[in-house]
């Protein structure tokens, strides 16, 4: 089996599995869903009203709002981003989220970014 293949079918795995948590979660005005991607040099998550249909917080890492220390690990980059946005949706009046792991394992670096909204104040 090639490379691509086994991309392929993780892919596949991985979009499966993210659609069996989408049936379960959704995010309304009172509980807001946080969803989370992550890449394999960065990870960014929004906290998303599927009522409406709109992002209301949006953190990356790298966006420009957060000047990350690039020399940290990805785990303590990921803690970062999700304090800071905890602390932006603590400011706009959201405290209750959904949380939406995407599909991706709850180890590593989408823990620390739950970990990290949780010490900011957002309970899941």
């Amino acid at each position: 089996m090639d490379n691509n293949a086994v991309t392929l079918k993780k892919y596949l795995a991985r979009r499966k599995r993210r659609k069996s948590i989408r049936k379960k979660i959704f995010g309304s005005s009172e509980r807001p869903r946080l969803s989370v991607f992550r890449s394999l040099k960065n990870i960014s998550a929004q906290i998303i009203n599927d009522d409406l249909g709109n992002t209301l917080v949006m953190m990356s890492s790298n966006s420009k709002e957060i000047k990350l220390d690039r020399s940290k690990k990805k785990v303590e980059q990921s803690f970062e981003v999700g304090l800071k946005l905890g602390e932006k949706a603590i400011a706009l009046g959201i405290s209750e989220v959904s949380f939406d792991r995407g599909g991706y394992l709850y180890h590593g670096r989408v823990k620390a970014l739950a970990d990290g909204a949780r010490k900011a104040g957002l309970k899941f």
